[in-house]
């Protein structure tokens, strides 16, 4: 006679029963007890599904002690691993939004781990001895490279956008062209942040053309600003026409109303010799007389996740006043890791040397073309069986972060196919190794592109596909 359902589940162990088994006993002195607890029950209440949708087949492995406490041992390793972690970026986009944006200087890491090793001034003034404000500590660098009167730095670029329409415009009209009516990645849109700020969106132009005539014919006694986001995500091509800054400044000025424009990325340096269209930079943005400025500080600037406001004192102020401001703060390390990557910007040359973003799109073909074919060297050696196909190849990296889009960078890749193993599961493959290691697929072939590889990493590159290699020889 079969046994019943309940006599199958009956025979599962008990979580008592696991965790007395040698194993486990040596895992409770590696793991929390609290882990090692969630573990097992984790595996037992897994069986028991298991043997419920399908007795037959579930319950000879189910009630398998040996095998029980394999998976749960492999489930402590799964919940003990931290979910955000290291990856080798192999895909070429400089920053690249899914895999953290800009890597920080290594002075910036430095600055790091001595501020946060300490306490420290960061609302202490010490001249005084009295309570200080967190803002000034990056103020004096961005006013002294940009030119700008004040600057305040908050959590992102999206709370830098929101908190100066909040300041200015509350129940009252700005004025932005149509065209400009952007939105990024995070579903970031320029009239939701407008609507959420309290501000009154007014839409003049039309997509492709706005005209100076078009915004002087909008503005009424319920303006209160007129607004210029820079397209930083995408270009509108062909029969178009837009106002400058500058224009809008002067028009701004006949009507006694400030101008705001939003960089987006936002940049302290000229990228154009390296092959990238001219964008405006942030100092630029002040000289043609901007009120207020707002940019990224995890973009192409290279620092930490911020938004940075520069501007006019009066509106810098009113900005820092707000209530609101609160809520959209910056803690210590991002002020100690802008503060280290603004420093390097005091000298250009060494900016380009010492911070990864500018130094990763600054790379010579010459020199890319080198660490491809020594990486390929690195990949062919650990392929005895001669199960690779690895060469290299001209290709294009992209700045990404929603930073000068449409613009390609030329760089060399490294192909790679395996036999018997297709694209795919090869991208798949060294995505689960430890680290992980992204790459992209063109053409079924998997491509890494050696612009956005730290010197670390082709030991890394290397090791994983020997640890793919082995694994597919042992099967």
């Amino acid at each position: 006679m079969e046994p019943s359902l309940q006599d199958l589940l009956r025979k599962l162990p008990s979580v008592d029963e696991l965790l007395k088994t040698e194993p486990i006993r040596e895992a409770l002195t590696h793991y929390p007890r609290t882990l090692v607890v969630q573990a097992v029950r984790s595996v037992l209440e897994a069986g028991r599904d298991r043997i419920i949708q399908d007795p037959e087949s579930a319950a000879p492995v189910t009630l398998d002690v040996p095998v029980l406490v394999q998976q749960a041992l492999s489930r402590m390793e799964d919940l003990n691993r931290f979910t955000l972690q290291p990856v080798v970026n192999a895909t070429g986009i400089v920053i690249h939004t899914n895999l953290g944006r800009s890597l920080l200087a290594e002075e910036a890491v430095q600055r790091l781990q001595i501020l946060c090793r300490s306490y420290n001034n960061l609302e202490y003034d010490l001249e005084r001895g009295r309570r200080g404000s967190r803002y000034v500590h990056a103020e004096a660098l961005l006013c002294e490279l940009t030119g700008a009167e004040a600057a305040l730095v908050v959590n992102n670029n999206a709370a830098a956008v929101f908190l100066v329409l909040n300041t200015l415009a509350k129940n009252r009209e700005v004025i932005v062209s149509r065209g400009q009516l952007v939105e990024i990645g995070g579903s970031f849109r320029i009239p939701d942040v407008m609507t959420s700020s309290g501000a009154v969106l007014k839409e003049v132009g039309c997509t492709n053309r706005t005209h100076l005539r078009d915004y002087e014919a909008a503005v009424t006694d319920a303006t209160a600003l007129l607004m210029k986001v820079h397209c930083s995500n995408y270009r509108v091509v062909g029969f178009t026409a837009e106002v400058s800054l500058e224009e809008l400044v002067a028009l701004g000025r006949r009507f006694g109303l400030p101008v705001v424009e939003d960089l987006g990325s936002g940049s302290l340096v000229d990228l154009s010799p390296f092959g990238l269209r001219k964008e405006p930079t942030a100092q630029e943005t002040v000289r043609a007389g901007a009120d207020a400025v707002t940019f990224s500080g995890d973009k192409l600037l290279g620092g930490p996740q911020a938004g940075i406001i520069l501007g006019r004192e009066e509106i810098v102020r009113r900005c820092r006043q707000n209530p609101i401001t609160r809520a959209l703060r910056v803690d210590k390390m991002t002020l100690a890791a802008l503060e280290s990557t603004l420093r390097l910007y005091r000298d250009e040359r060494r900016a380009f040397e010492r911070i990864p973003t500018l130094e990763m799109i600054a790379l010579q073909l010459d020199t890319l073309q080198q660490r491809a074919e020594a990486l390929a060297g690195l990949v062919r050696e650990v392929d005895a069986a001669g199960r690779l196909s690895v060469s290299v190849e001209k290709n294009a990296s992209q700045v990404g972060g929603g930073s000068l889009p449409a613009q390609d960078l030329p760089t060399w890749a490294v192909s790679v196919v395996m036999k018997d193993l297709g694209a795919s599961a090869l991208e798949r493959a060294l995505r689960r190794n430890e680290p992980p290691v992204i790459g992209r697929i063109e053409s079924d072939r998997l491509l890494l592109d050696v612009r956005t590889l730290r010197p670390e990493d082709s030991g890394i590159i290397r090791d994983a596909f020997a640890k793919i290699l082995r694994k597919d020889a042992e099967h």
